[in-house]
């Protein structure tokens, strides 16, 4: 069956789907997005990531291309249209098609929206996080407003290659004070030795993670202490346990960092409690 795209008000093939070649997200990066898992047949944390979109477009002074409710229907109807039981939707919102110019373009450029949806096969996400993953550390060398989801992730891109040439399933960026900040695409924790979690506080230098925000209840649910403040390298490799949150990824043990085992190199049982329990805490609507 072909995808299918919602592209500024018309569901298209996949294939044939695009935007004007002066839109701003292409030219300028000037856009932000939201990615949701799609879970046996439900949209995950919706509201939260809908939340979360609406904080973006109000940072960068943007607004809705379309009323918020009619947002979560195009997101549904993508969802059907591509069959999708287990997947993810992506949302992408840019200031719109202009001529080419730095600042904002003029007052009633309607913004840009396109969504997608594909499948995702979750036995094999399961197995990944069975297995565990791997993680290298690089420089965090990205723009001081990163809480913002924009779709300028350039040194991301770079981030997750670097990680991929080493064997590498994710890699944590590191501040200038050797403090690890966050990963290319999702969130890091850490468990101590004695069992707290820790995870960056959600400031200027971290996106506030949806699927974070859902473990911190899903943590309080098993009743496990967490401190929410920045952690070194040294740390996270001396740490009991570690691993990455994210909205497709949810909880996804970390094994090594930097070729160095975490804990006895295999994945921990907290972060796979948290895992299992997610889903228990997590909003869940049709899709």
């Amino acid at each position: 069956m072909p995808r299918i795209a919602y592209v500024n008000g018309r569901y298209l093939p996949h294939a044939k789907a695009g935007i004007h070649v002066e839109d701003r997200g292409y030219q300028f990066a000037d856009g932000v997005y939201e990615v949701c898992q799609i879970a046996g047949g439900t949209i995950i944390d919706i509201t939260r990531h809908l939340d979360r979109l609406d904080r973006s477009l109000g940072e960068l002074r943007m607004s809705w291309p379309i009323a918020r409710r009619a947002l979560e229907a195009v997101i549904a109807e993508t969802a059907r249209r591509n069959r999708v039981r287990d997947g993810m939707v992506y949302i992408q919102v840019t200031r719109g098609a202009a001529p080419r110019d730095h600042v904002f373009p003029p007052e009633g450029t309607r913004p840009s929206l396109v969504v997608t949806a594909k499948r995702i096969d979750p036995a094999k996400a399961e197995a990944r996080a069975a297995a565990g993953v791997k993680v290298v550390t690089v420089p965090d060398n990205r723009w001081s407003r990163v809480d913002i989801k924009t779709v300028g992730l350039l040194p991301n891109v770079l981030a997750r290659q670097q990680a991929r040439e080493a064997g590498a399933g994710e890699a944590w960026f590191v501040d200038a004070q050797g403090m690890v900040t966050e990963g290319a695409a999702t969130n890091a924790w850490i468990v101590t030795g004695d069992g707290r979690l820790v995870t960056r506080h959600a400031d200027f230098s971290i996106l506030r993670g949806v699927t974070r925000t859902t473990l911190l209840e899903a943590a309080a649910r098993l009743g496990l202490t967490v401190e929410e403040r920045a952690f070194s390298v040294d740390e996270a490799r001396e740490a009991a346990e570690a691993f990455i949150s994210g909205a497709t990824t949810v909880v996804t043990p970390v094994i090594a960092i930097d070729g160095a085992p975490v804990g006895d190199g295999r994945p921990g049982r907290t972060a796979l409690a948290l895992r299992a329990t997610f889903f228990d805490v997590a909003e869940k609507v049709p899709a």
